[in-house]
């Protein structure tokens, strides 16, 4: 199933499952989105039976979609250096050795940096004149769980949806860590929907790209990731509490502006588009 947060006209947010290109209003199951997800099981089962009940539906067109998860309840979690190409660029680009990480490398982005499909990203000279582009395939978890075992991880994932991860390069480079040039208001777009794990199918098999005025930088697969979603999981929940809801952000793969010779940064104006086999494209620009 395919799962939507959504406006249309002056409604506020809405709960929504996408049926045929039409979005069907879910506010009788849940509020939102959120809400819907930590009902677990049963969420899913009241939402299938109002999909079978089209009535009241709206062609996709007609409606504003917004981040699935507006404002998540924690951090978004995410994993640098994650893919063997882009570890290899990120080496190189700070003139470091050219090696993979022995164990995930973990931050966050603050949830004020979640930001809308179709919406601008921000962007302030005065803040940071280096601002980068990330696709990445991002996890959101249906079960709460700690200690989680390999073996059981997939079993705790809810559905997927893409994470443009844009970052401030000279911010990462003052503070020398990753969450402050990665939490930029904005800096998080997401969506523009959560698609259900089993209609995804196996999450290391899927093309990823990034376009900057339609011209293709980031060209990958999740095969080429370094440590697989079960993996991640198990390694991030050790004495550590994952909750339904939560999202974790995957990685990006090769391709940033960081990486270019010479490096290449997003500009006002720019537009973005972040694809993921069997999710979709989520577009934004870049604002003044």
């Amino acid at each position: 199933m395919r799962f939507v947060t959504f406006q249309q006209g002056d409604t506020g947010a809405r709960p929504g499952v996408v049926v045929d290109d039409r979005v069907i209003d879910l506010t009788s199951v849940a509020p939102d989105l959120l809400s819907l997800i930590q009902m677990g099981p049963e969420g899913l089962q009241a939402a299938k039976r109002r999909a079978e009940n089209a009535e009241g539906a709206v062609p996709l067109s007609e409606v504003k979609l917004l981040a699935p998860i507006p404002r998540p309840r924690k951090n978004i979690m995410c994993v640098g250096m994650n893919y063997v190409a882009h570890a290899y660029e990120s080496a190189r680009a700070r003139g470091r050795p050219e090696t993979l990480p022995p164990h995930p490398v973990f931050f966050t982005k603050a949830v004020t940096t979640v930001n809308h499909p179709e919406a601008a990203v921000p962007f302030d000279a005065s803040v940071s004149e280096q601002i980068d582009w990330e696709v990445e395939l991002a996890v959101v978890l249906g079960r709460t769980g700690k200690d989680i075992p390999e073996a059981e991880a997939l079993n705790h994932v809810w559905g997927y949806t893409i994470v443009n991860d844009v970052s401030a390069r000279d911010l990462q480079d003052l503070h020398q860590q990753f969450f402050k040039g990665k939490s930029l208001d904005g800096s998080c777009p997401m969506g523009p929907m959560i698609v259900t794990a089993d209609e995804v199918g196996d999450p290391h098999n899927l093309r990823l790209s990034l376009r900057v005025n339609g011209e293709t930088m980031q060209d990958s697969n999740t095969s080429d990731l370094v440590f697989n979603i079960p993996t991640l999981l198990a390694v991030l929940s050790r004495g550590m509490t994952l909750e339904a809801g939560d999202i974790l952000a995957t990685g990006t793969p090769s391709g940033v502006g960081m990486g270019r010779t010479p490096p290449t940064y997003l500009r006002p104006g720019d537009v973005m588009e972040a694809e993921i086999e069997k999710i979709g494209v989520l577009r934004n620009r870049v604002g003044a």
